[in-house]
């Protein structure tokens, strides 16, 4: 077992993986809200997000979270406008910010609109001006890529040697894109960090980033530390 020691929570199927989550995500908002006032969660995005945004504004959840002390951050973002389809801000607002009818003074997007490292800067400094000098995010959602990135955290690219608790910009050479995202010390100093895996097409993943050797920068999200939760399905998680 890495030095991380996460704990896993795996069910039958899919769909109970994502109740499982949303229950988490029910937990930790009522704990934050009753401890703090407010609930700052960092989303992922995703098609298994997705499924769970949409869970979240169902009839089922919708009445379980005080949204109006929630505020939404994100884990990382694609260089593309905010109403482009490949948007993870379009995303969550398209399958649960605006069904919830969130207001706008409770979502903190990645302004695209500036050059990558400004982007990364101006996220940094509203993340700062939100927290204060204690930069710790109630939940960070997380899923994981079959290269084992997590975020935009890809292997062997510059963002994994940061230091600083920040949002960076950073370029992938194979897809010739930019992406913004949080760096793993920020990850790391959150309360509660959550991976949510599903499928036999991620067992892989699953098996190298829990239990394979420890090479970050061939594995980025063997950089989250810490009592991460890892919500899974018998199908995506292979015991050693």
């Amino acid at each position: 077992m890495p030095k991380n020691s996460p704990h896993l929570h795996v069910f039958a199927t899919a769909n109970q993986v994502l109740r499982g989550l949303a229950n988490y995500f029910v937990a930790q908002a009522s704990a934050a809200q009753a401890v703090r006032g407010r609930f700052a969660v960092a989303l992922s995005g995703g098609s298994s997000p997705k499924s769970l945004y949409e869970l979240l504004a169902s009839d089922e959840y919708r009445h379980k979270i005080d949204w109006t002390r929630t505020f939404f951050f994100f884990g990382d973002e694609r260089y593309v406008p905010l109403d482009d389809p490949e948007s993870n801000y379009r995303m969550a607002r398209l399958a649960l910010l605006e069904p919830l009818h969130i207001p706008a003074q409770q979502v903190f997007a990645v302004d695209t609109a500036l050059p990558p490292a400004e982007a990364a800067q101006a996220y940094t400094a509203a993340m700062r001006a939100f927290f204060g000098t204690d930069l710790q995010f109630d939940l960070i959602l997380l899923g994981l890529g079959d290269d084992t990135h997590t975020a935009s955290l890809f292997p062997h690219t510059s963002v994994l040697h940061a230091t600083a608790a920040e949002a960076q910009a950073v370029f992938l050479e194979q897809k010739q894109v930019h992406r913004i995202t949080l760096t793993a010390p920020l990850i790391n100093q959150a309360r509660a960090v959550a991976f949510l895996v599903y499928g036999a097409g991620k067992a892989a993943a699953v098996q190298t980033a829990l239990h394979g050797a420890r090479d970050t920068q061939e594995h980025p999200a063997q950089l989250v530390t810490g009592e991460a939760q890892w919500f899974l399905d018998e199908a995506a998680n292979l015991t050693p």
